[in-house]
């Protein structure tokens, strides 16, 4: 809203320092430092009143160290990371751009389903929560919208280089690179950004074109299917992330600083054209949703940090994986979360793995085995003696190395 208000100040009556909302990186760092002070500040009153209306966390004794003691601590905190999300974006991004449109539903829709199942925990008493069917639709619903919008928006394109004559009716862009003409359009596509692949491009139109003539039909179905797993799979990887203090909330802010990089190289012509990575117009505008999702992740983390003051419940991991995939996909890069959500991947795996193990050992031995001493992975190395906080910061600094990965292998062809 302040982009508008600043904007029409500048325009009409020319006010100093008005024009500065003009730019992104501004903006960017006005949405950090707001998020901030919304988390920190709006988050200890927050905090106090959650616990004045008694809104705990319930614990099973799984006797690991220093469990029992986090009994009855605030819960539902992700409420902190959704306004540190919100307010920033609403203030300062350009709330017309479809992909911050896109955002905002994915933080509200995912946001609202992690309350609704917090809701009944709490209140209702029910440990279960949420049944977790009425998740998977939720999640799929929302990747449904996602998918769709993507692919019959209008203001979403890619911008491709194209040799003469042009295929496309869309008009021919021109400029020169190394003293050599270069003729680019701004198209519909399916192509999004896969590593360690020639051109780093991959055409989700393309994968049934096994089938022979007549597979482009098919584009779309191909497309929602990848976008519907994508978002399960990260939001629900991020929600069994959350099981020690600090270590979702820290590992996702490492991945909102990847993803807001990103989101600058992609939306801007010079450095897209500089990398030779593909050209996403508007997407920059999302630089502003990274910097407040970030801000309100670091926020929470003042906290949420052992020992942890409260815990941000379904209501912020639900949103927090399903924003970080939804980002990922619009900017066309969801193809390499499964390296910077390495943490999360991992932590889901071990429970897919463990569970697996055990049914397929008690079905072939009648008795039940497992790979890890306890499941996610987290609790293993619990079980194993380490202190959380060791066990945390070390899944944070495998979480930089999987972002600084993940930059490089733009240039990995």
């Amino acid at each position: 809203m302040l982009y508008y208000l600043f904007s029409y100040l500048d325009r009409n009556y020319n006010i100093p320092g008005a024009g500065v909302f003009q730019y992104i990186t501004f903006r960017m760092a006005m949405a950090v430092i707001v998020s901030l002070i919304v988390t920190t500040v709006w988050g200890r009153r927050l905090i106090d009143y959650l616990r004045f209306k008694q809104v705990g966390e319930t614990v099973r004794n799984l006797g690991l160290e220093g469990q029992m003691q986090k009994a009855g601590t605030p819960t539902m905190g992700g409420i902190i990371i959704l306004l540190g999300i919100l307010i920033p974006t609403l203030l300062f991004a350009k709330l017309d751009n479809i992909y911050i449109i896109l955002m905002l539903t994915t933080t509200v829709w995912l946001g609202a389903i992690g309350f609704l199942d917090d809701y009944i925990k709490v209140f209702k008493k029910n440990k279960e929560g949420l049944a977790g069917r009425f998740k998977i639709v939720g999640q799929v619903g929302l990747s449904l919208i996602v998918g769709w919008t993507l692919y019959f928006h209008s203001d979403v394109i890619i911008r491709q280089e194209v040799k003469l004559p042009v295929k496309y009716d869309a008009p021919v862009n021109f400029h020169m690179k190394n003293n050599t003409p270069v003729y680019t359009q701004d198209i519909k596509s399916t192509k999004t950004t896969m590593p360690f692949y020639k051109n780093n491009e991959f055409d989700y139109g393309k994968v049934l074109k096994f089938i022979g003539p007549g597979y482009e039909h098919y584009a779309l179905m191909v497309f929602l299917l990848f976008v519907i797993f994508i978002i399960t799979f990260i939001s629900n990887g991020a929600n069994i992330t959350d099981g020690i203090d600090g270590l979702a909330t820290g590992t996702s802010a490492i991945i909102g600083v990847t993803l807001a990089i990103l989101a600058y190289v992609s939306g801007n012509v010079l450095m897209s054209d500089y990398l030779n990575i593909m050209y996403i117009p508007n997407s920059g505008e999302l630089v502003i949703f990274a910097g407040a999702f970030v801000g309100a992740c670091v926020g929470f983390l003042w906290y949420n940090s052992f020992p942890a003051q409260v815990f941000m419940g379904d209501t912020g991991s639900l949103a927090i994986g399903g924003i970080i995939a939804v980002f990922a996909i619009v900017i066309r890069k969801e193809l390499l979360l499964p390296i910077l959500c390495g943490v999360f991947l991992f932590e889901n795996a071990s429970v897919l793995l463990q569970v697996g193990y055990f049914k397929f050992t008690k079905k072939r031995f009648g008795e039940g085995r497992r790979i890890f001493l306890m499941a996610p992975l987290h609790h293993h190395y619990q079980k194993k003696g380490f202190h959380e906080a060791k066990i945390v910061t070390r899944f944070w600094i495998i979480g930089i190395m999987l972002a600084i990965i993940t930059v490089i292998t733009l240039k990995l062809r």
